[in-house]
This record gives C-alpha cells, structure tokens and sequence, in this order.
C-alpha cells in the first residue's frame, strides 16, 4: 500500500470566534492510501488545541508510509491501526487520517458504504446542528438567515456575552440550540446560573461548561443541572470515558481526537453501556473528514458536522444535508469524490 499526502489550508467564510481566540482559516492534510490502483481518501484537521501543525502531521505521515508500504492489502483494519498508534504518542489527527483512509479504501475493495460495514441504517442519521461563533448580534443574525435551512443551531459561549448571544438569537428564531462553551465557564456557580437561565430559552444541552481538568466542578454541576451535560475537550479517546460517566450525561466523540472510525465506534460502544449519550462532532473539515463521520451518525443521538458549510473551499463532494438532516450516500467507502480546487483536482504529493 502506498500513502501519499498534501497539506492545505481551508479558509472561513466567517471568521470563526469561540471561547479561546478567533480564527479566519484553520490548516489540514489530506491523505490518499493506494492499493492495486483503488484509493481510499483521508483527512487530518489541526485546531490549535490538539498541539498538532502541518509539519508535525507530514513527519507522522512519512513514518506511517514506511509501515504501510510493508502490507500488500488494507484487511485488518485493528491491527494496522494498533501499531500505527504505537508508532508515536499523540499526533490524533494524523493518525485518524490513516483510519479515514483505510476504511474509504477497503469500503471501495468491498463496494460497500462504510455505513453498512458498521451495521448501521442510514435512513436513522440525525439532523445536524449549524454552528453560530460568539459574534455581534446584527453579524449574528446575518448568520442566522444563512442556516434557515437547519433546524437546529449550535452556539458558541464565552461566558462574557453569553446572554447577549442567546437574546439576540431569541429575537428572530426559536429554533432548538446547543450551547458550547469550550471550558468559558470559569466557576460553577456561574455555570448552574447559567444553565438554570437557559434552560428557558429552549436550550437542547450544554457542552463542555467548565475546565476540562476540573472533575470536581464538573461532577457538582452534573448533579444540578436540569440539562444534559455533553463532555467534549474532557474526553478524547476511548481511555477517558469511564472517569466520565458520573459528571457527564453524554460525550462528544471526534474522530481527530480519537484517531478516527475505528475507535470512534468503540467509543460509541461504551458510552452506551455506560447509559452516556452520544454526540457526533468535527472539527474544521472538509466533506472527506465530515463524511466519514457520519457514517456513524445513525448509531448517535446529535450530531455537529457542519464544518463543510463554515469553509470556503471544500475539497471533496460527500454526505448532503436535506433540510439539516445527515443524508447518506450509497457511494463505497466514506461516500466522497474529490473536486476541483483553484483549477485542478485534488492531487497529493508522495511520501
């Protein structure tokens, strides 16, 4: 097998503002894993909080290419994972871009959707939510016109604006939203306060409403808050869940957290034996990581996979939204054809 790779940078159509910085563009990897001329596609997105960068993707990436060369096909998926893993601590959106990969490319050798692979139904895929960045009411209700076709919205809090935020939305829709915090909340009080107010304003559940290191605070809040409380920079991989469970009604599951579909699914897994919800999320992608994603969106309660809608230059066709619901496709694989991007079609460059 031989895997290939190109960085890109996708760009905002908004300036993205959430609790810790705002951002215009946001830097990606997209990967190509070949085998007996069939090519399975793959992406790596690095928000900052990961700690991962092109160049530390790139140097995971050759690494990995070296191994996978070594292999003539891409069957056992488990076991090629596991020792990609073991290659290097961390680096999460690299190596979520091999498991991308690897199942869009034995998808494609079986000629089946990934869906299917993993036993799901896709006719059970949940709407997604459209994401709103903390931002001034009047560009906050031009956003707001521009997701009409969503029915349920997403917005980020920074616990300096918040209540400003969820009037000014009040005041032209009264659409179902989730909060995300991303760890704004700084005291517990504040976040029951908080809570306790949007509760009223027809508010679904809240994410990540405290520090991602302060259990304390999280399991006292979990045994106040009359709504559901989802963990997202608090749970990255299938290891953290367990701690979780009694500060958390449900986790949001990323697959460049945790280093893609394969893990993703046992996460999933878990959670359900743990009686957690499940959110399906991304980061800032394109359709190809989005995409594989949903593939388990049907086993999932919410879903937040609108990074291709916030992104000026998507780099492949995929999944759809009809009317905000996830809509999958019966293509091999993860379900994505790449398109043309400032002229040319998607190409990567060798390992």
């Amino acid at each position: 097998m031989k895997l290939s790779f190109e960085p890109h940078t996708l760009y905002f159509i908004h300036p993205f503002r959430i609790a810790h910085g705002v951002r215009s563009s946001t830097p990606v990897v997209i990967t190509q894993l070949e085998c007996h001329g069939v090519i399975g596609y793959g992406e790596a997105s690095m928000p900052p909080y990961l700690g991962e960068s092109h160049e530390s993707v790139l140097a995971f990436l050759k690494k990995a290419a070296a191994y996978l060369e070594t292999l003539s096909t891409p069957e056992h998926i488990p076991a090629i994972l596991k020792t990609i893993d073991a290659m290097e601590p961390g680096n999460t959106a690299a190596k979520a871009s091999i498991d991308i990969a690897l199942h869009d490319l034995c998808g494609k050798r079986e000629n089946t959707p990934c869906w299917k692979m993993f036993g799901a139904e896709k006719t059970q895929a949940p709407f997604t939510t459209f994401t709103l960045g903390i931002d001034e009411p009047v560009m906050l209700k031009q956003k707001i016109a521009e997701a009409e076709a969503f029915r349920v919205l997403k917005v980020k809090l920074n616990g300096i604006d918040d209540r400003q935020m969820i009037d000014t939305i009040r005041s032209v829709t009264d659409k179902p939203i989730a909060v995300d915090v991303n760890q704004g909340w700084k005291t517990k009080e504040h976040a029951l306060e908080m809570i306790e107010w949007l509760k009223e304003k027809n508010v679904l559940f809240v994410e990540q409403a405290m520090p991602k290191d302060d259990i304390d605070a999280a399991h006292w809040l979990y045994e106040r808050s009359p709504l559901p409380l989802y963990a997202d920079e608090s749970v990255q991989r299938l290891s953290d869940i367990a701690q979780l469970k009694d500060c958390y009604h449900g986790i949001n599951i990323k697959l460049m957290k945790c280093t893609g579909l394969h893990e993703a699914n046992e996460m999933i897994r878990l959670a359900r034996t743990l009686q957690l919800k499940v959110l399906i999320g991304c980061m800032s992608e394109t359709s190809c990581a989005v995409s594989a994603a949903a593939q388990l969106t049907p086993f999932a309660d919410h879903a937040d996979l609108d990074g291709p809608m916030l992104i000026k230059n998507d780099l492949f066709k995929g999944i759809e939204f009809i009317n905000g619901k996830i809509t999958l496709n019966d293509l091999p694989g993860i379900g994505v054809l790449p398109v043309a991007s400032s002229g040319h079609q998607v190409s990567c460059m060798s390992s």
